[in-house]
């Protein structure tokens, strides 16, 4: 690796593999057992820890912590990883925890966007193009969907499952499953409606987005049950891939659904 890519006051391990284009501010720190593709940059006081994997063009800002162990008493010293994919974007005081023997990994996907001081717990999934404002605080266990935006210092329960397309309020607390497509906030929290504005930006056309707003509409806005609400969904409307991914959530929900 060239000389000029790492800083002469960072300290990296020797069993790291760094590609020879990679950045290393200074003061940061790169344990053994790392990873590092083609076009990351590493800021000043970084710690990568043992079991990171970064994929192509991650960039990391400065004091953030990735891949130490997990917040879990149950960890053992298991070797285990985290995984960060490309073009993602990890601001200052961020944390991500590598996973335990649970599942053997915290997965982080590609073109995200973690602002200041979130955090990323141990065996979570997060999809691609996630956006996580500042101080958003997520649980162990946790999934996130494709393209959802968390808003700022937003807590999510531990296995809680967040729906891809999804935006959510700032400020919130998050104990139950949100379906995909949804917006969610207000006190006490509940479903808004569809997040329209989310999907025309994505290149949804009108008629992918109105039957999902009959199926909000039986779900969120009827007396009818959940229940009662798929049966009405898979009775009376187009069974979209939109139609089939929201019914495909609300199947393998565990812990209920925020309404």
């Amino acid at each position: 690796m060239p000389e000029t890519n790492i800083h002469p006051t960072a300290i990296v391990d020797p069993r790291a593999e760094l590609d020879p284009s990679v950045v290393v501010g200074p003061y940061a720190i790169i344990e053994g057992d790392v990873e590092i593709a083609a076009g990351c940059k590493i800021g000043p006081r970084v710690l990568i820890a043992e079991g990171a994997r970064l994929e192509e063009n991650v960039v990391v800002h400065h004091a953030a912590t990735i891949g130490t162990i997990p917040q879990d008493l149950k960890f053992g010293g298991e070797k285990t990883i985290l995984k960060v994919g490309a073009g993602t974007v990890i601001r200052e005081y961020v944390t991500m925890n590598r996973g335990t023997d649970w599942s053997g990994h915290t997965l982080v996907g590609k073109n995200c966007f973690f602002m200041a001081y979130a955090h990323v717990p141990h065996d979570a999934v997060v999809g691609d193009n996630v956006i996580a404002a500042n101080s958003v605080q997520m649980g162990g266990h946790v999934v996130v969907g494709d393209y959802a935006i968390l808003g700022g210092g937003t807590v999510i329960h531990q296995f809680t499952k967040i729906g891809g397309h999804v935006i959510i309020g700032g400020g919130l607390r998050i104990t139950q499953d949100i379906v995909p497509y949804a917006v969610i906030g207000g006190y006490p929290l509940e479903v808004g409606g569809v997040n329209i504005i989310g999907l025309k930006r994505r290149g949804y056309k009108l008629d992918r987005i109105k039957p999902l707003k009959e199926a909000f509409r039986f779900l969120f806005k009827s007396d009818l049950n959940t229940s009662q609400a798929v049966e009405k969904i898979k009775a009376e409307l187009e069974q979209t891939d939109e139609i089939k991914n929201l019914l495909d959530f609300i199947e393998n929900s565990e812990r209920g659904l925020i309404k």
